[in-house]
């Protein structure tokens, strides 16, 4: 005669951890949240730890975010993933999510940069934050009202109602490359810049133009396009062929309308950088898929996704966010020379 079937083992609780530990569950609670240093010893801390393991505790989280009022979940709003820039600030952030037992659900705007719809009928039951680019802020017109914190990456900051902000170096970096090309002879440039009404373009053009002033015989045309390869190739074509002295460099918003001057240089019988140098921004692999590979600036991509989760999850806790922007690094590499001779 076989015996019945034995009932499943009941799964331990926090209570059978404090238990084992020797202390409270609110210890237990303060230890597992990584809230403990300066509140329990690190020995105590350590005797949590050993009796989670030893009994194979498991935090119940959704019950955790039910008594915290909140869903473990924040919302990544960028322009379009199609971008690798925003592939990788995605990958950062969602690292430091899955440290935290966070999720990260993305919502690109279906435009580009353009509005989009409410990705929930509720953004306020369904979301703790808000991490968002300033590429896409008009898509953040559906959350208003929702009174979630939010973090702007890559932004103004004068702008208002922003919880945390995580900014990079733009200014730097094109100060940089102006100054690279002012350096090997140049004085004759065009700015290709992006066609995108945005702080992080405004700042671009603004460094450009501040870069050359006061440098004896330089001159600075900036040119707008939007933002794909043929667009910056048409506006580069132009700029290239229009009556009086050309231009010797070509300082591009971003690698994307780099690669398009570069095929205008070439549909125009010029060489880079023999008769024209082109310099990039943003360091995307199509920076070393083109001949010649260029020189651009390297931004830290998954860095500034790590930083935006971290600065949400610090609000959320109410610590202060991390300050200060994040450096970014001028690549040489060949499409940058000296001017042709006599140019």
């Amino acid at each position: 005669m076989t015996s019945a079937s034995q009932p499943a083992p009941a799964r331990p609780t926090s209570r059978d951890v404090a238990r084992a530990a020797g202390v409270s569950q609110a210890t237990v609670s303060l230890v597992l949240g990584d809230k403990w240093r300066g509140r329990v010893s690190e020995a105590t801390a350590e005797r949590v730890r050993s009796a989670t393991q030893d009994l194979g505790y498991r935090p119940n989280l959704a019950a955790r975010s039910l008594r915290l009022g909140r869903t473990r979940t924040a919302l990544l709003v960028v322009p379009a993933l199609t971008n690798e820039f925003f592939a990788r600030v995605y990958t950062g952030a969602a690292a430091v999510a899955a440290e935290h037992g966070f999720g990260v659900v993305l919502y690109p705007s279906p435009d580009g940069t353009g509005p989009a719809r409410d990705p929930f009928a509720s953004a306020r039951a369904a979301l703790d934050g808000v991490i968002a680019s300033s590429m896409a802020a008009d898509a953040l017109g559906a959350l208003h009202g929702a009174d979630l914190p939010l973090v702007m990456l890559d932004s103004d900051p004068a702008d208002t109602g922003v919880a945390a902000r995580v900014n990079l170096d733009i200014a730097d970096g094109m100060r940089q490359v102006t100054d690279h090309l002012l350096a090997l002879g140049h004085r004759r440039f065009i700015h290709l810049a992006s066609a995108i009404d945005s702080w992080t373009f405004a700042v671009r053009a603004r460094a450009v133009h501040d870069a050359v002033q006061g440098v004896p015989g330089a001159v600075v045309r900036t040119v707008p396009a939007a933002l794909d390869v043929r667009a910056g190739r048409e506006a580069a074509e132009q700029a290239l062929a229009a009556p009086g002295p050309r231009p010797t460099a070509i300082i591009c918003d971003d690698d994307i309308l780099a690669a398009g001057a570069c095929k205008a240089a070439r549909r125009l019988g010029l060489r880079v950088p023999d008769d024209v140098s082109v310099t990039g921004f943003d360091d995307l692999a199509l920076a070393t898929a083109v001949e010649p590979e260029l020189t651009t600036v390297r931004l830290p991509a998954e860095q500034v996704g790590e930083r935006g989760m971290t600065a949400l999850l610090a609000v959320l806790d109410g610590r202060p966010a991390e300050p200060g922007s994040l450096p970014v690094h001028l690549v040489v590499r060949g499409s940058s020379a000296p001017p042709p001779p006599r140019s």
